[in-house]
């Protein structure tokens, strides 16, 4: 009789379940968690100025012109000196530019208040130092992106962009509330005030950090020559191709929510100011909430679903708030409108810090800032357009249809690789040097290097 024998099968492999915490685990790392509260307080101090300065530009002039010129102004920056600022970020060393971003946001926020301390405010000078506060969130966006990923090992990525979002819709809530509250107790300049110790403080927080610049080997590039190089590595990276399209896409069709929302707060059963903000607070709970679940959501699904189903939950939300009745049908769909609008931003906001190489990496994402502010601000104006010549719920239906349909397009046709682009240095000895012996003829020697770019692409 023959012996029984049992063979075991091995388990197929299983993904590692990330920890109950995970959205959090970043935090652990100091340095992380001192540049994230910086962030916080500084995201905070943009709200409370743009509330604060739209409130006085009333108080200055009647004209409307000059009101909404004070938004332009905030954001033209942004256009204007996105590439340029990224570039310096990628040349200079990063912590001194991030300081210096700071000092200029503060020394701003000290004019302002000394302005009007003096009485010596006017709606051209408010401008002006609106104009001025943009030049220093333009500087401060691209080098801020730029250094996060050199703070987190490369698995906290996801979780540590994901906490600077929660930082964003915090503020988001916390910066206006605060404004408000100043400005109905004690009055607008005490917002500046403190806008000014809140940057000055988070300056010396900033100039505790000891980071070591490593220069690049090449030497320092001129700023025209590296705008260009950033320009020309995005053009020809297809990861950041297919970000950039999908992200416009997203906040082109997303934005015609954001844009209409004080009209539909009008409209809805005993609507104002109070259901405004209500609204806009449910929108920023739910895209905090759903930071704290991304983790999992990204084991269970992959980049381009999650970019997907966040799409259709983010049309759905434009759906029900182009025939919502009242708050209590409004406010649920502005709740997931931003779990939905953060699943996405945040899932393509991580494929392009991957796509990226440290190098070109602030360029890389202030290109994809700037597309998403040129999306929004056409999507907005278009929309616009769409409900004054139409209806307003007609305007929400077209672009909740139309942003699921272009979003599977993109999905189809301008398609990611799965791999990671190769843009590691070549290891030593790759190129033979000079000969050893030196050639019998006379005449010059000519040394060529040849670089080029390994890209694993997926069938």
């Amino acid at each position: 009789m023959l012996p029984i024998t049992t063979e075991e099968t091995p388990l197929p492999p299983t993904r590692p379940q990330p920890s109950k915490f995970a959205a959090l685990e970043p935090l652990n790392i100091p340095v992380f968690r001192m540049l994230w509260s910086t962030w916080l307080v500084a995201n905070i101090c943009m709200w409370m100025n743009d509330v604060a300065a739209a409130w006085m530009t009333t108080s200055l002039t009647t004209s409307p012109i000059w009101v909404a010129l004070v938004q332009s102004a905030s954001t033209l920056p942004v256009f204007l000196l996105g590439l340029p600022s990224s570039a310096l970020a990628d040349i200079l060393d990063r912590r001194r530019w991030l300081v210096a971003t700071q000092f200029w946001l503060a020394g701003t926020a000290i004019v302002l208040c000394g302005a009007l301390a003096l009485d010596l405010m006017t709606a051209p000078l408010l401008l002006a130092l609106t104009f001025a506060n943009g030049i220093g969130l333009a500087l401060r966006w691209p080098v801020f992106a730029a250094i996060v990923p050199e703070l987190v090992p490369r698995p906290q990525l996801p979780a540590a962009l994901g906490l600077n979002d929660i930082a964003m819709n915090a503020s988001r809530i916390v910066g206006p509330l605060t404004a408000g509250m100043l400005i109905a107790s004690a009055g607008t300049i005490w917002v500046f005030a403190l806008n000014a110790v809140l940057s000055v403080a988070s300056s010396f927080v900033v100039l505790r950090w000891r980071r070591e610049h490593t220069p690049n080997p090449l030497g320092r590039e001129k700023l025209i020559s590296a705008m260009r190089v950033g320009v020309q590595f995005v053009r020809q990276s297809q990861r950041m191709r297919a970000v950039l399209t999908r992200i416009s896409i997203f906040f082109f069709h997303s934005t015609a929510l954001l844009a209409l929302l004080p009209l539909l707060a009008r409209n809805l059963q005993g609507g104002g100011a109070g259901t405004f903000t209500l609204l806009l607070a449910a929108m920023g709970s739910g895209a905090i909430i759903a930071v704290l679940f991304l983790p999992r959501l990204r084991q269970a699904l992959g980049r381009d679903q999650l970019v997907l189903r966040g799409t259709l939950l983010q049309s759905g939300a434009t759906a029900v708030m182009a025939f919502a009745p009242n708050a209590w049908v409004a406010v649920p769909a502005m709740f997931f409108g931003g779990m939905a609008w953060i699943t996405v931003a945040n899932s393509l906001s991580v494929s392009a810090q991957l796509a990226l190489p440290d190098w070109v990496r602030a360029r890389g994402m202030s290109m994809y800032q700037m597309a998403i502010m040129g999306a929004s601000a056409i999507g907005a104006a278009l929309w616009d357009q769409v409900a004054t010549g139409t209806a307003l719920n007609l305007s929400l239906a077209i672009a909740a249809v139309s942003g699921t349909l272009l979003m599977l397009v993109a999905l189809r046709w301008v398609t990611d690789v799965t791999g990671e682009d190769d843009t590691s240095p070549a290891e030593a000895g790759w190129a033979a040097g000079p000969p050893a012996e030196a050639p019998q003829e006379e005449g010059r020697v000519v040394i060529t290097v040849d670089c080029f770019l390994i890209v694993n692409c997926a069938e």
